[in-house]
């Protein structure tokens, strides 16, 4: 089967490198399925799960950052990117309890903001590790 080479990349370096088959992803305007011989894309990505499908398939938690697709080859430019295994699920538990307690605290429009995106990178965390 054809498959696509799939980078992620943050600031602190390569997250995975690898063949798959299929990548899906949420970006802002919507879900996107990258199969191979994709046409050429740009598009900011969501605080989301990127499903990879392949031999090996894989989730990976992204924070938001942009998907560059060629038609032989995904790029992920995450501002965070993590692996089901390098995930702390207490940490991540801590901080979705934290973010739940700020927006229940009625605070200004930019901590309601900024507890907004914490519950939802938080979230997108616990998820990509209980689906593994």
């Amino acid at each position: 089967m054809n498959t696509l080479t799939v980078s992620v990349v943050t600031p602190d370096g390569p997250v995975l490198e690898d063949q798959f088959e299929m990548v899906s992803c949420k970006a802002e305007s919507g879900e996107l399925g990258i199969l191979p011989g994709h046409i050429p894309l740009v598009a900011p990505l969501s605080i989301s799960s990127v499903r990879l499908k392949g031999a090996n398939p894989q989730r990976i938690a992204v924070s938001g950052g942009f998907l560059e697709v060629r038609p032989d080859k995904v790029t992920i430019l995450a501002q965070s990117a993590e692996r089901p295994d390098d995930i702390d699920i207490e940490r991540a538990r801590a901080a979705k309890e934290r973010a739940e307690r700020r927006l229940q605290a009625k605070q200004d429009e930019i901590d309601f903001r900024r507890a907004e995106l914490a519950l939802k990178r938080a979230l997108n965390r616990l998820n990509v590790v209980e689906n593994k």
